[in-house]
């Protein structure tokens, strides 16, 4: 499912996903890629219920909270996703602390690209993902192209990451 996603296969990958959680349905709330499959499908009420599964196991993660967002405000809007905006209490990662105040709507995008300022290549590519994926969410395509395109050219493809940023490009 993986490489079939990193290929922009996206049905091909759901498939996949599919088959490998009925070879073994304990990985159900482990399918956090299947979600983002949904997603890119445009199946987005299947990718807020995978990523509402896959944070019963990963209760502090930032990023599947962030996506469980972004599939509900590409049905309802961004506004309700921030009100159904799941809480987090601590991410280890301080890039990720600053993405989930922007989308909880503690902060703006300009206060988030203050604290990545110089900071290392991982970070500033995670602060261009989700500021571009925040904006899409808001349905300010113009500046989602910009920052997802800066992500992708970014190439950070030893993270699974990386790929998502090429294959939003390409299929957006």
């Amino acid at each position: 499912g993986m490489t079939s996603f990193k290929l922009g296969h996206i049905a091909e990958a759901i498939t996949d996903f599919d088959h490998a959680e009925h070879l073994n349905p304990a990985l159900t709330p482990y399918l956090w890629q299947r979600g983002l499959a949904y997603y890119y499908a445009e199946r987005f009420a299947d990718g807020a219920r995978q990523f509402a599964v896959d944070l019963t196991v990963h209760k502090h993660d930032v990023e599947e909270t962030v996506w469980r967002y972004l599939c509900q405000a590409q049905v309802q809007g961004a506004p309700a996703a921030r009100a159904d905006l799941l809480p987090v209490r601590h991410d280890a990662r301080p890039v990720m602390s600053w993405i989930y105040k922007l989308f909880a709507g503690e902060c703006d995008t300009e206060t988030v690209w203050a604290q990545h300022q110089g900071t290392g290549r991982q970070e500033q590519f995670y602060t261009h993902l989700y500021v571009g994926l925040y904006y899409e969410a808001a349905r300010d395509a113009t500046h989602a192209r910009r920052y997802i395109t800066e992500a992708a050219a970014m190439q950070v493809v030893d993270d699974y990451m990386g790929w998502v940023a090429m294959v939003h490009q390409r299929l957006r």
